[in-house]
């Protein structure tokens, strides 16, 4: 077995595999320890009450020193920034009053799916250590009710926006990234107990469906670095792109690759999953290049760990070596 080179990643320090059957039995059937964790009325105001509905009542509730300390104008270059383990200002949510705490939980809770937030919000807190998701912090651009704001919430594991469409043709406001180390920083083959770990077994589905020819167009070396928001350029190509080709694919194959797409979307709302696809669909969803790479294959087992879909304008980078890091970015035009 060839010696596993890990990439420059942040230092994470992070329970059998989850289908997404399992994922979503867990969301649903978590309301009695989400109680224990005080997640339970988050996830009830965020159904009451819209994400941006609470970003607004958030920005308005800020003293001047909180205000002076996490709020920016909406062009400032920070608001475009995403990383793997990363905070986007020193102030952690202990800066905030009790109440605008629930609301900064609630606003996550909501720009999730009803049936994931709560394993999302579980992923999280565990993911962040004794501090959980206290450790998060926030920023907020621009101002709510002018057309230009967008909430940004950051940490390990976690870049996620919040901006009611200010961000003209961009899904979800701009690059986020998701990921998990379940049991340990360095996983088994198998992934047991990941979050996420469900898309890349739907992903690896698609390969086995591929022939000879097509495998050879899709399965690469080695993957593309982690590098911050450079990891999630985009490059406007139509051609020559990572892999292979969907137009290379048959009519069953792109099928699946679409109930791989939904899988990767169904942990975020609804509005946010609609927008993503439209807009991946008005950029060619046959333009689109899926790559699979062989280099960072936990286990040598064949099932692929590290994969991507990548078109003109949108990449959704699956990194599961040494443990889920998932990098997210799709625009109307790169």
């Amino acid at each position: 077995m060839s010696t596993r080179i890990i990439p420059n990643l942040s230092e994470c320090g992070c329970a059998g595999p989850i289908t997404r059957r399992d994922f979503i039995k867990t969301a649903i059937g978590g309301t009695a320890a989400a109680a224990a964790l005080g997640t339970a009325p988050a996830l009830v105001a965020a159904k009451k009450d819209a994400p941006e509905t609470l970003v607004a009542t958030l920005y308005k509730s800020l003293t001047e020193e909180q205000r002076k300390a996490v709020a920016f104008p909406f062009d400032h270059p920070l608001r475009s920034k995403v990383d793997n383990n990363w905070h986007i200002v020193d102030k952690k949510l202990n800066f905030y009053t009790k109440d605008q705490q629930q609301m900064i939980r609630d606003i996550f809770m909501g720009i999730h799916s009803p049936e994931y937030a709560e394993t999302v919000m579980k992923q999280v807190v565990h993911d962040s250590g004794k501090a959980g998701f206290e450790d998060s912090s926030i920023a907020l651009f621009g101002e709510p009710g002018t057309g230009k704001f967008e909430f940004v919430l950051t940490g390990r594991h976690c870049t996620r926006r919040c901006d009611g469409d200010s961000v003209e043709g961009a899904a979800f406001g701009g690059p986020i990234f998701y990921g998990h180390a379940a049991e340990s920083f360095n996983e088994k083959p198998t992934h047991p107990g990941n979050a996420y770990w469900f898309q890349a077994v739907r992903a690896n589905e698609v390969f086995q469906m591929l022939d000879g020819k097509q495998r050879k167009l899709a399965l690469l070396d080695e993957p593309r670095e982690e590098k911050g928001t450079d990891t999630v350029k985009l490059t406007g190509k139509k051609q020559g792109l990572p892999g292979v080709p969907l137009t290379e694919l048959s009519r069953d194959q792109k099928e699946h690759v679409h109930k791989v797409m939904a899988d990767l979307l169904a942990p975020f709302r609804k509005a946010d999953a609609d927008e993503a696809m439209k807009l991946v669909k008005a950029n060619g969803f046959d333009n689109l290049h899926m790559a699979f790479y062989k280099n960072e294959d936990i286990g040598n087992d064949g099932v692929w760990d590290v994969w991507q879909l990548e078109g003109p304008a949108m990449l959704w980078y699956f990194r599961g070596s040494p443990h889920v890091h998932t990098w997210v970015h799709i625009k109307r035009e790169a």
